[in-house]
């Protein structure tokens, strides 16, 4: 799909998306922005691979983002003021497109409200080396790409849930940013997803 289609869909798709939070609960808030820019012609998504050193998710691949605090405004406002912390991308140089549902992190307890970002190529971006060991760019045609996807059930605390692991080119996106990115490409597809 060109960049120009994708786009457009997407931007349709997030204007009319009825999106779902989570049930009432006691979990910490936190937001991540998911970055879209265009490369060669296609849109690709930004994402980073955590160092060993940070308190949550150390050395996965993720969305940059993170936990809501007291002086944000709301969750946007806590996806690109952590996004800057993280990245050095400023908040002005992303067109917020829309935001996708919220989801749960189950090992470390947070619930995650995802914003759609249309950014400017990442080239001169400089990431904060005491939380992200390195930013990846990969396209998100390989995302929209079922074989590139597996999912793996398991049983943790107590309850049957599913896995997803995307595999694309020598990166392993699993956990929380795969369930956002599968919400993302069904938006896209105009695939229903089931709850949260």
């Amino acid at each position: 799909m060109t960049k120009a289609g994708a786009l457009g869909i997407l931007r349709a798709r997030l204007a009319g998306h009825a999106f779902r939070d989570l049930p009432p609960h006691e979990r910490r808030r936190a937001a991540v922005l998911v970055p879209l820019f265009c490369l060669g012609g296609e849109l690709h998504l930004l994402l980073t691979k955590r160092t060993d050193t940070v308190e949550y998710h150390k050395g996965q691949i993720s969305f940059p983002g993170g936990r809501h605090e007291e002086g944000d405004a709301d969750l946007l406002a806590t996806a690109l003021r952590e996004t800057y912390e993280e990245i050095g991308l400023l908040p002005q140089a992303v067109e917020v497109l829309g935001r996708l549902d919220e989801i749960e992190t189950v090992g470390s307890g947070f619930a995650v409200t995802p914003f759609v970002g249309l950014v400017p190529n990442p080239a001169g971006l400089r990431p904060n080396r005491g939380e992200i060991e390195e930013m990846i760019e990969l396209p998100l045609a390989a995302f929209m790409d079922p074989a590139n996807l597996r999912i793996e059930r398991i049983v943790r605390e107590g309850r049957e849930m599913e896995v997803l692991f995307y595999t694309c080119s020598d990166h392993v996106v699993w956990g929380a940013t795969a369930r956002i990115v599968r919400g993302l490409t069904a938006l896209i597809a105009d695939r229903a997803e089931g709850p949260p």
